[in-house]
């Protein structure tokens, strides 16, 4: 096969690929709704064919919320649901559970036309088989999470639970944009400069411990420990943050310290890429390139700003919704912008 036809083929592959993407992305996002509406424990049973439906009669709705009715969730912090109540909370679930059987069903058939259609160089199927164990292994942790909360004594799903599954979502975000590139981005749009590969490595890292401390400020709910900006409670450095024993249990479970260290680590990011962009104005590249580097720069600036307004609204229940989806896509967004760089920047030039 000569390079024009490989390029002929590749395209529609990747669009596909960055189909998957965009849905991955609205599913995180639903994902982020969920939780913020407490509607996570809603279902309480994984039915992976007939749960596709949701009830479709008043006596089918009430013996599902008969069953929402026995967890602790309900008997002590949602007690005063009305049926139209659990029907708000119920949707939230059952779309995000919906749309991850859509994404399972467009990858699906996706794959087999291609086949059909000998799209797929040989080089391509063991990233597909890979795509296709990793969404599997996602709707598991989705369902081992959904469990964490459905035990007594607890009254919304586990936050390192919730953060393993969302790590997971956007490593499944990642690696399928990353195949995507391989098939769109030439040779000719790629930067060599092998100290920013080396530096965005490292803002990588750091994003990754962000992303993770994000997920336990969600689960814990610990946005709410301190709803001040610049300071955090009228200090710089919060009192309480060694309450627990032993330390490390702090780290992870303690939401004021949880609190201190997502705020630490954003002030330390936005440097980073502020450094990251200023090294990079001045080398020659492609337009995609150009771009890339300045959307890093403005989506950074933008999610500091989401982040301190969900802050100062972190105990209004609507508007912290909508803050804090939208932090949360501009997180995202972040990421496919890295992933987008990392993947232009070369340690060394082609042979």
């Amino acid at each position: 096969m000569d390079k024009l036809q490989m390029e002929k083929n590749n395209r529609p592959v990747a669009i596909w690929l960055l189909i998957g993407v965009g849905m991955i992305v609205v599913q995180i996002l639903l994902g982020g709704i969920t939780r913020l509406t407490e509607s996570g424990l809603s279902i309480t049973e994984w039915k992976p064919v007939t749960g596709t439906l949701p009830p479709l009669n008043e006596a089918a709705w009430m013996a599902e919320f008969e069953k929402y009715k026995l967890t602790d969730q309900f008997k002590y912090v949602h007690r005063h649901f009305s049926l139209s109540d659990f029907k708000f909370i119920f949707f939230w679930e059952w779309f995000h559970r919906v749309w991850a059987r859509l994404m399972g069903l467009v990858f699906i058939f996706g794959f087999v036309y291609f086949l059909v259609r000998k799209k797929f160089s040989r080089d391509m199927i063991q990233p597909m088989i890979i795509l296709f164990i990793l969404g599997g292994i996602q709707g598991g942790i989705g369902w081992f999470m959904v469990k964490s909360g459905l035990v007594p004594e607890k009254y919304f799903v586990g936050h390192v639970e919730l953060t393993v599954h969302f790590i997971a979502a956007l490593g499944l975000l990642c690696y399928t944009l990353w195949f995507a590139l391989g098939l769109l981005v030439k040779t000719e749009q790629q930067v060599v400069n092998k100290g920013l590969k080396q530096f965005l490595a490292l803002i990588g890292f750091v994003l990754v411990m962000q992303l993770i401390y994000g997920g336990f400020m969600a689960g814990l709910r610990a946005a709410i420990s301190a709803p001040t900006w610049p300071d955090i409670n009228g200090s710089l450095v919060p009192s309480g943050m060694g309450e627990q024993s032993p330390f490390v249990a702090n780290l992870l479970s303690n939401p004021i310290t949880v609190h201190f260290i997502h705020r630490s680590l954003a002030y330390l990011l936005f440097f980073l890429i502020l450094a990251c962009w200023y090294q990079s104005r001045r080398i020659p590249g492609s337009r995609f390139f150009t771009w890339l580097r300045t959307a890093f720069l403005g989506l950074v600036l933008l999610q500091v700003v989401l982040g301190i307004l969900t802050v100062f609204n972190a105990t209004h229940a609507d508007r912290l919704v909508i803050l804090g989806v939208s932090h949360q896509f501009t997180a995202m967004a972040l990421v496919m912008v890295w992933l987008g760089l990392l993947f232009v920047f070369r340690k060394n030039p082609v042979r």
